[in-house]
């Protein structure tokens, strides 16, 4: 089932099951697209911080920019879930013989890098949508500034989480250019994400 059928109560029931899946990666994206939706909510409020034309196109710009962004955090909590199910999956496979052990190591490494792929794309976008935040706190009504500072937390978190989850599964993988590159890349996304985050607390009002 994909997580954005599912009600409220039913997602957390599934995170608190005794189980590896749905568990941090999905929950990250999962805030990622809360905190993005907040700020598509601001950003299409009908007054703005001076209620110009000038900042009603630009927040239109950016509400246009955010949108599709919830929408794919939502994808990526269902993918998030599966790479690990793939996971446990490849741990699963038989190794009676050298064929079988050759087998389920590189199903494994295979495994572990969709389930590191797939939070690095959570972080993207969620530095993505923390840098459009930015505009949405200079340019938004007064008057939304908490529910920006909600989306702002939001957003803090899920790249927090994300970022722990590519970590965590970097540590498995045997490629080493691999673990370089996507390494540096969390470095880079976490600053911008932060930076981000610093520029849009002192845009609010």
């Amino acid at each position: 089932m994909s997580f954005s059928t599912q009600t409220l109560d039913q997602f957390l029931e599934a995170l608190s099951r005794p189980e590896p899946t749905p568990g941090g990666g999905t929950a990250s994206a999962v805030a990622g697209a809360m905190g993005t939706s907040l700020l598509v909510m601001v950003a299409g409020l009908t007054k703005t911080r001076a209620n110009t034309d000038a900042e009603h196109a630009t927040l239109a710009a950016v509400r246009g920019s955010l949108s599709p962004l919830a929408p794919a955090l939502l994808q990526a909590a269902d993918r998030d879930a599966e790479a690990f199910d793939a996971v446990m999956a490849a741990f699963r496979l038989p190794r009676a013989t050298d064929e079988d052990k050759a087998a389920r190591k590189t199903a494994i490494q295979r495994a572990f890098r969709a389930a590191t792929e797939t939070p690095l794309e959570t972080l993207r976008l969620v530095a993505n949508g923390m840098e459009l935040g930015e505009t949405v706190a200079r340019l938004g009504n007064p008057a939304a500034a908490s529910d920006v500072k909600v989306a702002a937390g939001l957003l803090d978190a899920a790249a927090a989480g994300a970022a722990a989850n590519v970590r965590i599964n970097l540590e498995s993988l045997a490629d080493d250019d691999f673990r370089t590159g996507a390494g540096l890349e969390v470095d880079q996304l976490l600053g911008r994400a932060g930076e981000a985050r610093s520029r849009l607390e002192a845009a609010l009002p």
